[in-house]
């Protein structure tokens, strides 16, 4: 039986890392430490907490589920699990994340110099044969990812951090009025808002995948290595995030009117390196967007393959060239209709992952799964629609911490207590297996 050295499972984590840190991870938080300013810690705190806290714990609940989401959300029933999933998988993948890493690889690293959009499709049709590449040979993603694209990404973060904690650009300036009077709270929403737990249901099929592919057939090993590959995963984001905190909120000087962390990051690395500095950032976004695509792509891919009867390789060429469509002509439009529905699935999958370290207290699963569930995704999808705009259970918008983006958790609770209640007080449940729609 194969097993992993120490070298191994330090590698599988640098890949995982590299999964997780998309554009959206680097440019958020220097924006969080510019508005918190001398506040910075109490909202790192919070979005530690929730931006690495949620995504470790999913991770290891789908290292535990065998990289299966099936098995994660197979106390709602199959068929109503595998709507969630698709969903999901779709949503997180060519409809809105995939493309999105092209565009914002393009904004970043070739717009500033050529002016325009005009060079995209070129651009992203060599993009997106790289990712074709790679991602037809899933079983070499330790070699391709792990010991090539990720210590890339980790070297030039590492050159990123060490000249934000040597060089900051100024002191931290004064909070904004919300982060003066709430900072913990701010930052604790903020890191639930970055939906990265959604990327780590999906890149568990990826870690599982690359941990048999070496051989390792034991379900106690995989699920360990998986584990242990998520815990240095959310080690490396949460130092990534401090340096990047301390980036912004020594930045006031210098992108005071900033209004996004991209804005941001480019004032600082072109205060600290001049020109070269809009080149190192656009190599670092464009392989940090790559690699997640790559990633994307391959968890897409090895679901669908597994639920229908079309191959990987076929999957991969599907999703891949839908997705250089969509981030030619449609993203703007996909995004206004995928990120609702995202925002009304996420609180659902959070339950479910909660829940799932909790089903050996329950007589039957299903029992009190069920109703939270069903809870949460009224109440995200009322959130979601009328964020969109629409009146929907204007209600909802009553409920303590809505304005946080957390209406749906205090109704949740409550309906878990009384369900939990409801099981322990009723008779002996269904097994897993068994649980209908």
């Amino acid at each position: 039986m194969n097993t992993f050295r120490a070298r191994d499972i330090l590698i599988l984590g640098f890949m995982n890392f590299a999964l997780y840190v998309g554009a959206g991870n680097i440019i958020f938080p220097p924006f969080i430490g510019l508005q918190a300013g001398t506040s910075v810690w109490a909202a790192a705190a919070g979005f530690l907490l929730t931006g690495v806290g949620l995504p470790v714990i999913t991770s290891i609940a789908m290292a535990r589920a065998g990289g299966s989401m099936s098995v994660l959300t197979r106390s709602v029933g199959r068929t109503s699990g595998t709507v969630l999933t698709i969903v999901c998988y779709l949503c997180i993948g060519p409809l809105f994340a995939i493309p999105r890493t092209t565009t914002v690889s393009y904004e970043t690293a070739i717009q500033p110099f050529v002016g325009s959009d005009h060079w995209l499709w070129l651009f992203s049709l060599a993009y997106f044969a790289v990712v074709i590449a790679v991602s037809l040979h899933p079983g070499k993603l330790m070699d391709t990812v792990g010991k090539v694209l990720s210590p890339i990404k980790i070297v030039a973060l590492i050159v990123l951090a060490i000249t934000t904690l040597l060089w900051p650009a100024g002191q931290p300036g004064q909070p904004t009025e919300l982060y003066a009077h709430a900072a913990f709270s701010q930052g604790l929403t903020n890191g639930y808002l970055t939906m990265d737990t959604l990327g780590a249901l999906a890149f568990g099929i990826v870690i599982v995948n690359a941990i048999r592919s070496r051989g390792v057939d034991s379900p106690s090993l995989i699920t360990r290595y998986a584990v242990l590959s998520g815990i240095i995963a959310g080690i490396g984001l949460a130092l990534i995030y401090i340096c990047l905190f301390l980036l912004g909120t020594g930045s006031n000087a210098i992108a005071g009117s900033a209004t996004n962390g991209a804005e941001v990051l480019s004032a600082y690395v072109h205060y600290s390196y001049g020109l070269g500095g809009s080149v190192f950032l656009g190599v670092l976004i464009t392989i940090a967007c790559m690699v997640t695509a790559i990633g994307l792509t391959c968890a897409c891919a090895s679901y669908f393959s597994g639920i229908t009867r079309i191959g990987y390789s076929t999957y991969v060429w599907i999703f891949a060239a839908f997705s250089w469509g969509v981030s030619n002509l449609g993203l703007t439009r996909l995004i206004g209709v995928s990120v609702p529905i995202l925002t009304s699935i996420y609180p659902v999958f959070i339950v479910l992952i909660a829940t799932f370290f909790m089903r050996p207290l329950f007589r039957s699963p299903s029992r009190v799964v069920v109703p939270v569930a069903i809870v949460a995704l009224i109440v995200g999808s009322a959130d979601a629609l009328n964020a969109a705009g629409f009146d929907a259970l204007s209600v909802v918008k009553q409920l303590p911490l809505h304005d946080q983006g957390l209406s749906w958790l205090p109704p949740v609770l409550v309906v878990m207590a009384m369900a939990a209640l409801a099981d322990r007080l009723g008779g002996p449940g269904r097994e897993l297996g068994t649980d209908t729609p």
